[in-house]
């Protein structure tokens, strides 16, 4: 069986509607103990192992690789170069979708960026392949390598992120400007962050003639065969990709890396089944990175503190050889009422990797510049933070007009505030202290994320013995679609999700779109709901249209599923079981199809986003700038939730991730030869559990009926935005001074404050 399928019901699963009820996970027991099987995981008889040899410069070109003594080492059975690679059935330089990215598999010998593939050593054993191309011992014909934002070379991008327009204006914004009471202009710095998921990019791949079976972490299956298809001149279909769990992804598990396809290339060299994983260091380089960025942001207001202007500029960084360009100004088109916005980006090429999405792509940067900002103008107009924000709040999209689909901002400001104590804080900053004498200080963020939704396809298989099997290629990476896409299923199907067997996780499977955009459950989840109503029509065609069925003749008052019984919806005591009527029918089972995709209309009218705002409480040593976050509250409102217990998951997930955006986590970069100067968990700062506060967070009841048949608004993203700001507020309220560079480090913080 290609596919995982999970049948087990948690303990307390209760009868009647599954959606909405906080289940535990499905897949727990399998992850606990051991048993859930990850890609690396797989060993099919015969397999090699692979490593990669990596660059140390950022620009140039490999003018020596000691192949001789790499392929005489013991155990090493092929060195993979430009000189012997697979040839490709397609120019991987050939960008032949919008969303295929230019990956080096040893081309020649060129190098773009530090840490790029520039030899694989394939191996009996994984020393073996490890201590063989340690042998290779590179040298160089080395370029100046440029890192950093300097410099004069910026240019205007056609397009941002997955689309988005570079350049984005609303209004007058210098007659706003000029005419504001008061005005600010700051700039702040967020540097490039690495993807760095617990379980690192990993295949095994095994050919079988023309055939290809893989084993690789994947966020996009069907996107992800087409790709390797279309590289290896094959017929998608003869390509099976297995990824029933992921070890997180943020983005990174996307879109197919290069380190993936050359696997792959190593196995067809040798002709045996390969497993390549990479090791922590090849993380930074070649399987993308959020880019660094400065933003300056200048907002003016009149006399009684409301908007009247809002600009926007980003400046960030692609690669020398493709763009992805991160969209940070998408965030202050949603959020606040004023008069005129301007959004404008510009990037430099340098000498890394090609960025590409990382969790919150654009928002999670652009929030926290654009929550600092709107902290310091209310500090200019003499107002409260959170007042300030409900003085500007948006009735509708400020840029668009539009009318919002559902949007329970409000209620997040003030169920928040009042959990929080808000009321009790003082506007002026240096005014509390703690028992042991440091500053304590009380920041607010607004979060925000767009309701976004893809394609996907779903099957329902009803059986006569009562139980049903739902079909969905989709993609579990730690959120828990496992379960809530299994609670969708058993709704659908009007059975205890016991009774459903849920198959994903492979690319036989019906295309369930890609895990992104915070838009799987929708995505996957509106896909399902259909199947299982397409399933229970032809059910129910069955019984209404027969004189044996009590249903016979119900077909215009209509049926309702429920406990894997029809029920006719104008007397419910008039019922019979799926089992009689697949029987009676002479039927071993029935199928249903689904599909889902957003629906235009509403698209065009609505403006569909999930809502939040985060509080924080910051303390600092006002001798040593050390921080600590000491409480951090989310109040999120995300339209309707298939399990509470997996969102306050999510949304405490990402905040966790906004406590590392602000205090801990960025790349350093050596000028000189553009190599990560930190790329281990041990200089990579990321938080551990002593520096996760007390956390919570408030799920606010939300209806909207026009983002998607079941209401549902992505989680995933939402608790990074507003978080980082939230916390950089804190500290100004703590110490008085302004944090403008992210993460915010002890000696800036020291020195700001002298």
């Amino acid at each position: 069986m290609s596919e995982i399928a999970l049948t087990q019901a948690p303990a307390h699963a209760r009868h009647g509607s599954n959606i909405g009820q906080p289940l535990t996970r499905r897949d727990g027991v399998l992850k606990v103990t051991g048993a859930a099987r990850y890609a690396a995981d797989n060993h099919p008889p015969g397999m090699l192992h692979a490593v990669l040899a990596i660059s140390r410069i950022a620009r140039g070109r490999v003018a020596f690789l000691d192949v001789a003594a790499a392929g005489a080492h013991p155990g090493v059975v092929a060195v993979m170069t430009p000189a012997n690679a697979p040839k490709l059935a397609v120019d991987p330089e050939v960008k032949t979708h919008p969303f295929v990215f230019r990956i080096d598999v040893l081309q020649n010998d060129r190098v773009r960026y530090a840490h790029q593939p520039i030899a694989v050593v394939i191996a009996e054993t994984l020393e073996a392949a490890t201590e063989g191309a340690a042998l290779l011992a590179p040298r160089y014909e080395t370029e100046p390598a440029q890192t950093g934002l300097d410099g004069d070379d910026g240019f205007v991008p056609p397009v941002l992120g997955a689309g988005q327009p570079a350049v984005l204006r609303h209004g007058d914004v210098a007659a706003g400007l000029a005419a504001a009471a008061r005005r600010i202009e700051a700039t702040y710095a967020t540097p490039a962050q690495y993807h760095n998921a617990m379980e690192p990019h990993a295949i095994v791949a095994a050919w079988d003639g023309g055939r290809l079976l893989i084993d690789t972490p994947s966020q996009g299956l069907v996107l992800a065969r087409a790709r390797i298809a279309e590289l290896f001149g094959l017929e998608p279909g003869h390509v099976l990709i297995r990824s029933p769990f992921l070890g997180g992804g943020f983005g990174s598990k996307g879109l197919l890396t290069g380190p993936q396809v050359l696997g792959i290339m190593a196995a067809r060299l040798v002709g045996r089944p390969v497993k390549l994983v990479l090791r922590r260091e090849q993380m930074f380089g070649p399987v993308g990175h959020r880019a660094p960025t400065r933003q300056t942001l200048r907002l003016g207001t009149d006399a009684d503190g409301r908007l009247t202007a809002l600009d926007h500029h980003t400046r960030t960084a692609t690669s020398r050889f493709d763009d992805f360009i991160e969209p940070c100004g998408g965030v202050s088109h949603t959020l606040y009422a004023a008069a005129a916005i301007a959004t404008t980006h510009e990037a430099v090429r340098r000498d890394t990797g090609t960025p590409n999405f990382m969790r919150a792509p654009g928002e999670a940067s652009g929030s926290a510049a654009l929550e600092s900002a709107i902290d310091e103008m209310a500090d200019a107009c003499g107002m409260d933070p959170l007042a300030f924000r409900l003085h500007n709040y948006a009735e509708v999209e400020p840029v668009s007009g539009k009318p919002f689909s559902s949007k329970a901002l409000r209620a997040c400001y003030a169920e928040g505030a009042a959990r929080f104590g808000w009321a009790r804080r003082p506007r002026a900053p240096r005014q509390m202290r703690d028992a042991g004498g440091r500053l304590v200080g009380w920041g607010v963020g607004t979060a925000t994320f767009p309701a976004l939704m893809f394609q996907a396809e779903a099957r329902a298989v009803l059986r006569r013995d009562g139980t049903a099997i739902m079909e969905s290629g989709a993609h579990d990476m730690g959120q828990g679609a496992w379960t809530a896409l299994a609670q969708i299923a058993a709704d659908a199907l009007g059975l205890e999700i016991g009774q459903v067997e849920f198959r994903a996780g492979a690319s036989d499977l019906p295309d369930a779109g890609i895990a992104g955009g915070s838009a799987h459950t929708a995505t996957a989840g509106i896909a399902i709901h259909g199947a299982g109503a397409d399933a229970i029509a032809r059910l129910a065609a069955l019984a209404v249209g027969d004189e044996r069925s009590p249903l016979f003749g119900a077909g215009n008052a209509g049926v309702v599923a429920r406990g894997g019984r029809l029920h006719r919806s104008d007397d419910a005591a008039r019922s019979e079981s799926y089992a009689d009527i697949l029987a009676r029918a002479g039927l071993a089972e029935i199928q249903g199809q689904g599909r889902s995709a957003a629906d235009p209309a509403a698209q065009t009218r609505y403006a569909m986003h999930a809502h939040g705002a985060v509080f924080a409480e910051v303390t600092v040593d006002p001798a040593l700038g050390q921080m600590r976050v000491t409480r951090l509250l989310g109040a999120f409102a995300a339209g309707r939730l298939i399990n509470p217990r997996l969102v306050r998951s999510q949304y405490y997930g990402g905040m966790i991730w906004g406590v590392s955006f602000a205090l801990h986590e960025r790349a350093v970069m050596d000028p000189r030869t553009g190599r990560p100067m930190n790329p281990n968990f041990a200089a990579y700062h990321v938080p551990v559990n002593a520096d996760i506060p007390a956390i919570d967070a408030i799920l606010v009841e939300e209806h909207d009926p026009h983002v998607n048949a079941l209401g549902i608004k992505g989680v995933g993203e939402i608790g990074i935005t507003g978080t980082a700001a939230a916390i950089a507020n804190a500290i100004w309220h703590a110490t008085g001074v302004r944090p403008r560079r992210f993460p915010v480090m002890p000696h800036e913080v020291v020195a700001l404050m002298a």
